[in-house]
């Protein structure tokens, strides 16, 4: 068989180990493996060629992704997808492994509805957003880089009588924010999934300043959209000078954590795997409890990814 491998979408830490285990796995079975360049966008430009070795050697460390990815328009529309079929057959490609998340995998239920294309997804992305999986690939190494920067901006509120927001990557999803926020102490985390008690946290954090507290630290996750709004509440209700730090895409890039490597390797093996042995595939393998299992497309687009109660009752 020939199996291809693609990018899509937002990268994630993690995409380059899984692209490694990919080559090199296929190549253990004594199949062939291709790479499809540029994402959805190559796809549809014929930008695919055989891998090898030599293609994936040193890259294990590396962040990001060497195949590239986009976000495609064209793949929209019918005709442009009839392309993208049609480029994978005169290649005799018999699945393809998807690393991306929730659009990517809406892109390809519709192209697989409509073609006869095996697929097998991995859950990558630092929103940890897809439904049916606890972990996405990419989402340990996204919360190392915010724990860093955050204990360092602490540092910095220690040393004066002031408040720093840090406003972290996560969309709709305040997975980031959450997690984040427990594990730095943080004082304030306001994520899209809670409605912010302002009045209870100001009489809480109030009663702290009376007592000696000097600065107060708080993640906001960016799709609450209130990043302003309580930097405006924590100078004027709390009267604490106030700084905000926006991360942006530093959350997106770097080193692959250990963790990450290994779940790569972990999701790329069974999806390999998963390939050779069904003729049919167009599911998304997930992580959860430990294991890893595999659930249909339809159902991973068709239902919402909910945060845990366990963690939105920890930051409350």
């Amino acid at each position: 068989m020939s199996l291809a491998i693609i990018c899509s979408g937002g990268d994630a830490p993690g995409m380059n180990p899984a692209i490694k285990k990919f080559v090199d796995y296929v190549y253990d079975k004594d199949e062939k493996s291709y790479f499809i360049y540029d994402g959805l966008e190559g796809l549809i430009d014929n930008n695919i060629k055989e891998a090898s070795y030599k293609d994936v050697a040193g890259i294990v460390h590396l962040g990001g992704t060497i195949i590239r990815s986009s976000r495609s328009k064209r793949f929209y529309e019918h005709k442009y997808r009839k392309q993208a079929y049609e480029n994978l057959k005169a290649l005799d490609i018999d699945g393809i492994v998807v690393l991306g998340g929730d659009g990517s995998f809406r892109a390809m239920e519709v192209f697989s509805s409509e073609f006869a294309i095996n697929f097998v997804g991995i859950p990558s992305t630092i929103d940890n957003d897809i439904y049916g999986s606890e972990y996405c690939l990419g989402v340990d190494t996204s919360l190392n880089v915010i724990r860093d920067a955050i204990d360092k901006i602490r540092d910095t509120a220690s040393s004066f009588n002031r408040a720093f927001i840090v406003e972290v990557m996560g969309r709709e999803c305040g997975y980031l924010a959450a997690v984040s926020g427990i594990v730095s102490g943080a004082e304030i985390c306001v994520i899209p999934e809670v409605e912010f008690d302002k009045e209870s946290v100001q009489k809480r954090l109030k009663a702290e300043i009376d007592n000696g507290r000097r600065y107060v630290l708080a993640i906001v996750a960016e799709g609450t959209g209130k990043s302003s709004e309580i930097h405006d509440w924590i100078e004027k209700e709390l009267g604490l000078e106030t700084r905000v730090s926006i991360l942006g895409h530093i959350q997106r890039g770097g080193n692959p954590t250990v963790y990450d490597r290994l779940m790569a390797f972990d999701f790329t093996i069974a999806a390999v795997d998963y390939l050779l042995a069904h003729k049919d595939s167009n599911k998304v393998v997930v992580y959860n409890k430990g294991e890893l299992s595999f659930i249909e497309i339809e159902e991973v687009c068709s239902k919402k990814y909910v945060l845990s109660q366990k963690l939105i009752d920890s930051i409350k």
